[in-house]
């Protein structure tokens, strides 16, 4: 019987792991520690697996583990810090085209706004997920979710300054 529940599990994160790395990648702002934002949630998915598999709304519990595991992780500041035995090498990049660029600028402010509002963000503009939806996932009433994402929209814009024409894009 473990085997047949085994093997659905495998089958299912296998389908959705192309969407899970790209949503932590998103609330994370890098591949690597997203990546390891989904490891951790699909072995979170695992251990409660056969209770998982009877949820009406799958992909919408494990989006939740998700977002719930990179904010559980942005509570946890020391984890953040690493050590490395020799400085890295400073790579060799081709100059960044605007969109590139603008992409960097826009990570870089939306890292810096709390992350209950990060995930806000992320989950509507860059996921295309209703207010019902993110508020399914985080827990929390639609008007929450619409404050967090007004607040946020705000805190993005006073840190973008002059370049809030890529926010406008990303509302768009």
């Amino acid at each position: 019987m473990k085997d047949a529940w085994e093997q659905e599990y495998v089958d299912y994160v296998s389908a959705r792991l192309p969407a899970l790395r790209r949503l932590g990648r998103l609330l994370s702002g890098d591949e690597h520690r997203g990546d390891d934002l989904v490891q951790e949630a699909v072995t979170k998915l695992y251990v409660h697996w056969p209770r998982a598999r009877a949820v009406e709304h799958l992909d919408a519990y494990v989006r939740a583990i998700v977002v719930r595991t990179f904010l559980d992780d942005r509570r946890r500041g020391w984890a953040r810090v690493r050590l490395y035995s020799t400085p890295p090498e400073p790579e060799e990049l081709a100059p960044p085209d605007a969109a590139i660029e603008d992409r960097t600028v826009l990570r870089a402010a939306l890292s810096r706004i709390p992350p209950r509002q990060q995930a806000v963000l992320v989950l509507r503009f860059l996921c295309d997920l209703s207010v019902a939806e993110v508020a399914g996932i985080l827990g929390c009433s639609e008007g929450t979710v619409k404050s967090q994402s007004h607040h946020g929209l705000t805190a993005l814009r006073v840190r973008l300054g002059d370049r809030a024409g890529a926010l406008a894009r990303m509302e768009g």
